[in-house]
C-alpha cells in the first residue's frame, strides 16, 4: 500500500520487546519499567533529533502520526498566532490532512486561503507563488513530496521565499520521510510533520 509499509524484522523485535518486558506509561512513576520506557523514548527522541538534525530534543515532538501533528500546529500554533487577512498559503497538491485544517484554521481566524497551482508537467508553479507572496504570507504549508504525483518540491527555496515576508513554514514529510533525512535547519523549516510508519 502507498499509505503505509510492512514493518522491518527490528521494528517488530523492538516492539515485542517493550510489550513483553518494559510496557508501561513514560515520564509517570518512579518504577523500573517506567524509567526503562521513559529512557528508551528519550534516546528515540534524541535519534530523531540527529536524524532530521534539529537543535534540540525539545524541537521533537512524539504524536500519533502525519496527521496529527499538522493538526497540533494548525489548532495549537495557528488558531492562536493569525489574524483577520492574513494568508495561508498551500498548494493544490495537498493531502486532506494538510489542507482541510488550514480551511478549518481560516474560518476560525478571519485568515485567507491562497492556493498554489501546478504548471501543466504537475509541479508547483513557482512564479504563481512568487506572485501570491506577500507580506500578508504568515504559513506555508506544503508537501515535500506529493502523494498522488510523487512531484518533489524545493522546499528550500520556499522556505526562504516565506521567511523573506516575515512567514512561518510547515512541511509535510509523510512521503519524503522514508526516503532520506531532511536537515530541518539546513532547510530552515518551521514545522516539519511525518509518521514512522511508512
Amino acid at each position: 500500500s502507498g499509505a503505509s509499509a510492512q514493518k522491518p524484522r527490528q521494528v517488530i523485535d523492538k516492539i515485542r520487546e517493550c510489550y513483553e518486558t518494559s510496557y508501561a506509561n513514560v515520564h509517570r512513576g518512579v518504577h523500573t519499567l517506567g524509567d526503562r520506557i521513559t529512557i528508551a523514548l528519550e534516546e528515540a527522541r534524541e535519534t530523531v533529533r540527529q536524524y532530521l538534525n534539529a537543535g534540540s530534543t525539545e524541537e521533537v515532538i512524539f504524536t500519533s502520526g502525519t496527521t496529527a501533528s499538522i493538526n497540533t500546529v494548525a489548532y495549537g500554533w495557528a488558531r492562536k498566532v493569525l489574524q483577520p487577512g492574513d494568508e495561508i498559503l498551500l498548494s493544490i497538491q495537498e493531502h486532506h490532512a494538510n489542507f482541510v485544517p488550514w480551511q478549518q484554521v481560516a474560518q476560525w481566524t478571519g485568515a485567507k486561503l491562497r492556493l498554489i497551482p501546478l504548471t501543466d508537467s504537475g509541479e508547483l508553479d513557482l512564479a504563481a507563488f512568487d506572485k501570491l507572496l506577500s507580506d500578508r504570507s504568515k504559513l506555508l504549508a506544503v508537501t515535500a513530496i506529493s502523494n498522488v504525483l510523487g512531484t518533489i518540491n524545493p522546499i528550500d527555496r520556499l522556505a526562504d521565499a516565506i521567511h523573506s515576508v516575515g512567514g512561518r513554514i510547515l512541511v509535510d514529510g509523510a512521503q519524503s520521510i522514508p526516503h532520506g533525512p531532511t536537515d530541518v535547519r539546513k532547510s530552515k523549516l518551521d514545522f516539519f510533520a511525518f509518521s514512522g510508519h511508512k
